[in-house]
Parts: structure tokens; C-alpha cells; sequence
């Protein structure tokens, strides 16, 4: 039972020692995570779209 403790009180003593970041730094990060995720959507869902009509006219073709 003492490890457990020892564990609980090391483990708050190092939370302490964490530098959080401020909310607008944390508003930034997720906004750039937004931006970019759906930048690499959109450029796989144009790179998908493309291939499909390519299949379909080599399909067509032969």
C-alpha cells in the first residue's frame, strides 16, 4: 500500500514541475490541428476523386 501512495505523492510532485500551456496557446495549437487536418482531407479526397474517374475511363475504354 505504501508504493501506491509513494507512487500518488511522486507523481503530484511532478504535475507540479509541468509548464501548461496558456489557453490561447492551447486555442492556437487546436485551430492549427483543425486547419491542417482538413487540408490533408480535402488533398486525399481530390487525390481519391481523381484516381476514381481515372478507373472509370480506362474501364470504359477497354
Amino acid at each position: 500500500m505504501n508504493t501506491i501512495i509513494k507512487y500518488l505523492q511522486d507523481s503530484r510532485q511532478e504535475l507540479r514541475k509541468v509548464s501548461w500551456p496558456s489557453k490561447q496557446e492551447t486555442t492556437n495549437s487546436t485551430l492549427l490541428v483543425i486547419g491542417v487536418s482538413l487540408a490533408v482531407a480535402a488533398f486525399l479526397g481530390a487525390i481519391d476523386y481523381g484516381f476514381n474517374r481515372l478507373l472509370e475511363f480506362l474501364l470504359q475504354r477497354f
